[in-house]
């Protein structure tokens, strides 16, 4: 594939669409920038950039859920990828197949997880996936949902409020109680995140970015 066929200059991200290569089912729509492409291209299997975590990943890397490309097609308007891919495992984080499940109109999921993804992708992603699918649920029946529909002020009296049982926990020294108030404080910084759509993974990032620098280095850099 000659990448200047592309149109990079409508967006540096080709909307991409993932297809099986034995059902012909629609699995998943996800994006790449010139490198993941050509990743993808030298090695056959899929690479994204994920505008959620802001940096290149390797489809299945935490799963193993790898997707083996067999074709790369390119749209008549040279703006849209689609690829034909052997799929290992499932596509989507549920655990389901696809990630096209739920119908629009009644609101009904279509199929069920094949696997159970939580040990796969840790509790924290998770938790964070079932906050942001909150977003759109009822208020009167999901905590998360009224949560994020209430807006800053709310939410982040919530993360100040659970801090301080948190330190308040650690001051008493009753381990249960630091687990507990602690758990609660997580999922409240996750909504804080979720509401404004900021993946756990570039927290992650970020911590990685200060390993091995020491913290009076880090802050010096943070107040140039």
């Amino acid at each position: 594939m000659n990448l200047d066929q592309i149109d990079w200059a409508k967006s540096e991200l080709l909307p991409v669409i993932v297809q099986d290569s034995t059902t012909l089912e629609v699995l998943m729509m996800a994006y790449m920038n010139r490198e993941a492409l050509e990743l993808s291209l030298s090695t056959r299997i899929a690479h994204y950039f994920s505008r959620s975590k802001q940096r290149l990943w390797k489809k299945g890397e935490s799963s193993g859920h790898l997707q083996h490309i067999e074709r790369f097609l390119l749209d008549c308007d040279n703006d849209t990828l689609l690829i034909i891919v052997r799929q290992e495992g499932v596509a989507c984080h549920t655990g389901r197949k696809s990630c096209f499940f739920t119908d629009i109109e009644t609101g009904d999921s279509i199929s069920e997880p094949q696997i159970d993804t939580a040990a796969t992708y840790g509790i924290i992603d998770e938790l964070y996936h079932t906050i942001l699918s909150r977003k759109n649920a009822d208020p009167e029946t999901s905590w998360t949902a009224k949560l994020l529909s209430k807006g800053d002020n709310t939410i982040l009296k919530k993360v100040v409020e659970e801090a301080g049982e948190f330190s308040f926990a650690i001051k008493d020294g009753n381990e249960d109680e630091i687990i507990y108030e602690c758990a609660d404080l997580v999922y409240h910084v996750l909504v804080a995140l979720g509401h404004k759509n900021i993946s756990p993974d570039r927290i992650k990032q970020e911590l990685a970015r200060r390993f091995g620098m020491s913290g009076i280095a880090e802050k010096n850099a943070r107040e140039k």
